[in-house]
């Protein structure tokens, strides 16, 4: 399979960097609904590469969407991997592809902490901020993105598995009656946090994993990088990604973007993102549960479910994270 996989890749990069080899193909960890590969396309030069393929579906954007998203979100200052070529057709290898530049750096959390003094993570939760203005700043409009009602997706999405829990429903129905007004639709990347970023010694290299973009509400990505799961451990007053305070970063987004953000739609929108990783929580149990996929992992991610509830409860009763 590598080495048609290896023939074939030459030949869709012929067009873009001529006659080139590829050597060193090899699937990467990580990445739930896609695979992954690296690999080096060798010519004169050696060119470090990544290969992302995976079926088309109802959930993700397409691979040529996503390229075009990216581009789009680069021209606005973000960091985000060079892009050689995307096809949304899978005659070429067997699936919709997209290739990018190789980022050096690091993405595993707990690494990426360890590595960090309190003026490195003050750095890289502003550059966290800053990246994500620049995302906002991106011209969302005419390259076929679709508008996403969030608390209406996760209510569906939790009714199709015909179960909830009584947390789920009280959350679900005090976030509808306590909508705040809409802010202004941008471009919104759908799963930043940490654990999707690519960090080097200078901080912030890229933002990894657009296959969720969509039109929304800059509260939604700001709250996302803010719920516990993707501080991997740090305390509650790191509460923005582990980094620093969720202050702290609404604060640097304020001053990166040039706007004033609403702490009490902030606080609803992080509810929101709370229950969403909740449902998500019984939803990987249900791939278990079900026999779609036996797997011990999405049992224990399954068991999170009982602490997403407490964060909602708390959070609806006036606490969470600083």
């Amino acid at each position: 399979m590598s080495a048609e996989l290896a023939s074939a890749l030459a030949d869709v990069l012929r067009p873009v960097l001529g006659d080139v080899a590829v050597e060193n193909l090899h699937t990467l960890t990580g990445g739930a609904s896609r695979t992954t590969w690296a690999f080096d396309a060798v010519s004169d030069t050696r060119r470090a590469l990544i290969l992302r393929t995976g079926p088309p579906d109802d959930v993700h954007a397409g691979m040529e969407l996503e390229a075009s998203v990216q581009q789009r979100a680069a021209a606005a200052g973000a960091p985000v991997p060079h892009i050689l070529a995307a096809d949304n057709s899978p005659a070429a290898l067997g699936n919709p592809y997209l290739i990018c530049e190789a980022i050096s750096g690091e993405t595993i959390v707990r690494r990426i902490h360890r590595g960090l003094d309190d003026a490195g993570r003050d750095k890289l939760l502003q550059q966290c901020a800053g990246a994500l203005a620049a995302i906002h700043r991106a011209d969302p409009h005419g390259i076929g993105l679709a508008e996403s009602n969030q608390l209406a997706e996760w209510r569906d999405r939790l009714d199709e598995m015909g179960d909830t829990t009584a947390t789920f429903e009280w959350a679900f129905r005090w976030l509808a009656a306590h909508r705040p007004p809409p802010s202004p639709p941008v471009l919104v990347h759908g799963d930043f946090r940490m654990g999707n970023l690519i960090v080097d010694g200078s901080g912030l290299a890229a933002v990894l994993d657009w296959e969720l973009v969509h039109i929304g509400e800059a509260y939604e990505d700001l709250a996302w990088f803010c719920i516990r799961a993707w501080r991997f451990g740090a305390p509650q007053h790191l509460g923005a990604g582990g980094l620093g305070s969720v202050e702290a970063f609404l604060s640097a987004y304020e001053a990166a973007s040039g706007t004033a953000l609403d702490r009490a739609a902030f606080r609803w929108w992080l509810t929101v993102a709370t229950l969403r990783w909740g449902v998500i929580c019984r939803y990987q149990a249900e791939r278990h549960l079900s026999g779609q996929t036996r797997s011990v992992e999405l049992a224990a991610i399954g068991r999170r479910v009982s602490e997403t509830e407490w964060d909602v409860l708390d959070l609806l009763e006036g606490g969470g994270p600083q």
